[in-house]
């Protein structure tokens, strides 16, 4: 091999100027370029809220409106949101801050910044754009339904008030008069759903419409890159916490509202004797922060590099649980209005019948004692504590309205946003007015969320590939047309269950094992001690020692903990999913067939095996060095020494992957020249020369 010339030779001009200059800049300057020869010219945020309305939109997604509030309704309301407000402190946060640092100061997407660390770990960057493109797919499908409904929201009455008549025999349509006016609407007309995945069916032209619509409005907001998509972000970020104000100040004006809210708060501690309750706590931890996806480490890389990431992630993290708990406020306020009419029609239909055997029963000891002549102005108190005596000695006739009973059927997802609260809604007064503000209201969460998704597909591809770097538009549209056509799967009349098959499967697990990956490879490759250096560096103060601990050993554990807990469910529980049955208007729970049981393994062998993949390629290589990309030279690191700090510990500072390399590794962090001084020259020529050589 050719000796590579000094940085004092006729040759190494080039070499002085570029790598060991960036290597020696000042840290105050804000727009210094990462140690892997990254571009002056990356894109930046115009401000800071510009970045934290655009972090806050991803992490504020879908899940808080719709996830949350459910999980806060099955396990114990008040006690669930202590448990997950420790996970959120221990795992969350911790987790959180580690990729804001990483991003920001390797100014890479998720592929560079693992490839930097070691060239082994680059698999854990393209299985983040692998979870991300199937998240993409199927999320996009959910703002199509979102612009649907909206769409049908500019109307009065709203089309899912009323069941529809039968033109043929005048009467209502079975479907619908077995079920609910809102149920029949969202299955019949928004899906046209078939019985079973196993019944694929034809396309809907509809929904085929507004799927290429939602691609068209996110591929407009992105073709400009961050420019573009954080001018959206003003309106998108924004405007759902509007939309949720205003929903809980009409809320709390409703009859029912005070039960909803009582039945979310109240505390069951008992609940934290169960793992399950412990694993959906931790999971839903680890969805709100979008945590593995590579979107959080895409939009800090536009970060300078002495931004304070670790306010950012508290902050963001305390935005996120907060919006939670607004969305959940909402949630129960208006499920307990629509409980609470639930229960008044159950009152007012039991009066009617008990008014149909006056002539029997009116001297009978047993008679109510309120007044029967207007059914619905029987309270609902008087008529429970009247059937608590006599309700026995009816007959099945007469049932029970129990409030607490209709809040206890938990709603989740698509069922909650499509069936329960368009329910609520149109018992609103201006229920057109609401209608549209909700479903609004969801388009923009959906976005947002949707802006950082394909941003952690977008970004990596160009900067880890210059010539897609050089095509940002094309690859833009490129991404979002091949969206569409695999997302046309979606919209036949089996869509809904691939729907939940790719929400239930393809993210999951992948995600879970791509951030235990990223765990280890900062915490213990690279050193949780060295990495505070470097974040000391950029932040020009030191983040607590507690760090060290909690990336070390708690969200490593806690991380394996939740992987093992979901791999056992899976072995234990036969996947299934949620059908619906036309003939007797109800869903079902069914097993999924062995091809799809196939396809949801092969979501889940697709997403992760880039890791494994990536580290064997790596080692297949052996101690060959990676070659350099163009225009990038490899700096003569060993010629620096830090100045004022003490020896690093080999465990902390040295890859157990990397000692078998013949290259020094480049530092995680370009650092100012404050903190380097030159080592002086080799006297004897002959030494000098083989040093060299070594380089």
């Amino acid at each position: 091999m050719e000796k590579p010339p000094l940085p004092n030779d006729e040759n190494g001009s080039v070499l002085a100027e570029s790598r060991s200059d960036m290597a020696l800049m000042s840290a105050d300057e804000e727009g210094s370029s990462s140690a892997n020869g990254q571009e002056d010219d990356r894109p930046a945020w115009d401000s800071k809220l510009q970045y934290v309305l655009a972090q806050v939109g991803f992490s504020v997604g879908l899940g808080n409106v719709w996830r949350f509030p459910y999980l806060c309704h099955q396990n114990g309301g008040g006690a669930f949101m202590l448990l997950y407000v420790m996970l959120l402190l221990i795992i969350g946060v911790p987790l959180f801050f580690m990729e804001l640092a990483a991003g920001q100061s390797i100014r890479q997407g998720s592929i560079g910044v693992w490839k930097h660390i070691s060239p082994r770990l680059a698999g854990i960057g393209y299985s983040s754009c692998m979870v991300c493109f199937f998240v993409a797919l199927y999320y996009n499908v959910i703002i199509a339904w979102s612009l649907f409904y909206m769409g049908n929201s500019f109307q009065y009455p709203l089309p899912w008030e009323q069941c529809p008549v039968d033109m043929i025999s005048n009467q209502t349509v079975k479907e619908c008069a077995a079920s609910s006016p809102t149920s029949y609407f969202w299955f019949r007309k928004a899906l046209d759903i078939s019985d079973s995945i196993d019944q694929s069916g034809e396309f809907n032209p509809i929904m085929t419409g507004c799927l290429l619509a939602a691609w068209a409005i996110v591929c407009l907001a992105m073709i400009k890159g961050i420019k573009s998509s954080a001018k959206v972000m003003y309106f998108s970020s924004v405007f759902p916490y509007a939309v949720l104000i205003c929903f809980l100040i009409r809320g709390l004006m409703l009859d029912g509202a005070i039960e909803g809210i009582k039945y979310m708060f109240y505390p069951k501690l008992e609940i934290w004797a169960e793992v399950q309750v412990w694993r959906q706590a931790a999971t839903q931890v680890f969805f709100a922060l979008g945590l593995g996806y590579g979107s959080v480490i895409a939009y800090s890389s536009y970060n300078p590099v002495h931004n304070n990431c670790h306010r950012d992630a508290l902050m963001v993290s305390g935005i996120n649980f907060m919006t939670s708990v607004l969305a959940s406020l909402v949630v129960f306020v208006v499920l307990g209005f629509r409980a609470k009419n639930i229960a008044l029609d159950c009152v007012a239909t039991n009066v009617a019948r008990l008014e149909g055997m006056v002539t029997t029963g009116s001297s009978q000891h047993w008679w109510p004692w309120f007044n029967m002549s207007d059914p619905k102005s029987v309270a609902l108190q008087d008529y429970r504590e009247w059937y608590s005596h006599y309700g026995g000695l009816l007959g099945s006739n007469i049932t029970d309205c129990d409030l607490e009973r209709e809040m206890s059927k938990g709603v989740e997802g698509t069922g909650l946003a499509f069936i329960a609260f368009t329910e609520a809604m149109a018992l609103f007064p201006a229920s057109p007015f609401w209608s549209t503000l909700f479903f609004l209201m969801l388009l923009n969460l959906g976005l947002s969320t949707m802006f950082g998704t394909m941003q952690g597909i977008l970004t990596p591809l160009m900067d880890n590939f210059r010539v897609l770097g050089r095509h940002k538009t094309m690859l833009t549209v490129c991404s979002c047309i091949l969206g569409f056509f695999i997302g046309l799967l979606f919209t036949q009349r089996s869509g809904n269950y691939f729907v939940t098959m790719f929400d239930d499967y393809s993210a999951t697990l992948p995600l879970i094992v791509v951030v235990i990956f990223e765990t280890v490879s900062v915490a213990w490759i690279y050193g949780a001690d060295r990495f505070l250096d470097d974040v000391e560096v950029m932040l020009h103060w030191r983040p607590p020692v507690v760090y060290r601990y909690l990336w070390k050993y708690v969200c490593l554990f806690g991380m394996v903990g939740l992987l093992a807990a979901s791999l056992l469910r899976m072995a234990f529980k036969r996947p299934t999913y949620t059908a619906w049955n036309h003939t007797m208007g109800s869903e079902t729970s069914l097993e999924y067939p062995g091809w799809a049981l196939a396809m949801l393994s092969m979501l889940i062998i697709v997403a992760s095996l880039p890791v494994p993949i990536g580290y064997l390629l790596s080692f297949l290589r052996g101690g060959r060095s990676l070659p350099v990309e163009e225009g990038e030279i490899e700096p003569p690191r060993e010629r620096y020494s830090k100045c004022n700090s003490a020896e690093p510990e080999p465990n902390n500072h040295h890859s157990p992957l990397d000692e078998d390399r013949n290259r020094p590794r480049s530092t995680f962090l370009p650092l100012g020249a404050e903190h380097y001084r030159l080592l002086p020259q080799q006297e004897d020529g002959e030494e000098e020369e083989e040093e060299d050589t070594g380089l």
